[in-house]
């Protein structure tokens, strides 16, 4: 396994989960699932690692049908776009919706549901995508995306909202923000 791949992708996945949607949806499970938490804890796992193998495997095919110089723009522009999203906050809608139960093996299926879902299209799936692209150890890869939302995900669903507030989310943003955007750079200009 590429260690470097899979320090790089953790990394950058748990400063971008920092205040993310996902984030604030674990909060949110926490808040409603109280006594739950090894349940959310496990949803979350299982709804990470599927989504970032798929993302990671598309990554990686898409790399097979792009040329090198193709490729190596693609990635550098969106390496930069994602840092540049990064400074928009997220915000959660609809976590009324959210069925109410107690049930161990129901709070998991809807954590694991709701998780996949919301992870769709987000910043971290899409990180995990230009990574699967970048890096050959697409294991490394699905790894490290999968340690870094664990890290940002699970001490929000143990800590609750005193998490986020103590951290100053718009630093983390920012910080993660221009290490996007150097790799974006750095892609562009140093890869060739």
């Amino acid at each position: 396994m590429d260690f470097n791949s899979f320090i790089l992708a953790t990394s950058i996945v748990a400063l971008a989960e920092m205040g993310d949607k996902t984030q604030l949806l674990s909060l949110m499970l926490a808040a409603k699932y109280k006594t739950r938490h090894w349940a959310i804890i496990g949803g979350i796992f299982v709804a990470t690692i599927l989504n970032h193998a798929i993302a990671a495997w598309l990554g990686s095919a898409i790399s097979q049908w792009l040329s090198p110089d193709a490729l190596r723009w693609i990635l550098g522009v969106g390496f930069i776009a994602l840092g540049l999203w990064l400074l928009i906050p997220d915000k959660l809608d609809g976590d009324e919706d959210t069925p109410l139960t107690h049930n161990t093996w129901k709070v998991f299926t809807i954590t694991t549901s709701l998780f996949f879902i919301a992870e769709m299209g987000d910043k971290t799936q899409v990180a995990t995508v230009a990574l699967g692209a970048r890096y050959e150890d697409l294991i490394a890869v699905v790894m490290g995306t999968t340690v870094g939302m664990m890290l940002a995900n699970a001490p929000a669903v143990w800590l609750g909202q005193k998490f986020t507030t103590a951290l100053p989310i718009k630093w983390v943003h920012a910080i993660a923000a221009i290490i996007f955007i150097a790799i974006g750079v750095a892609t562009i200009f140093l890869y060739k």
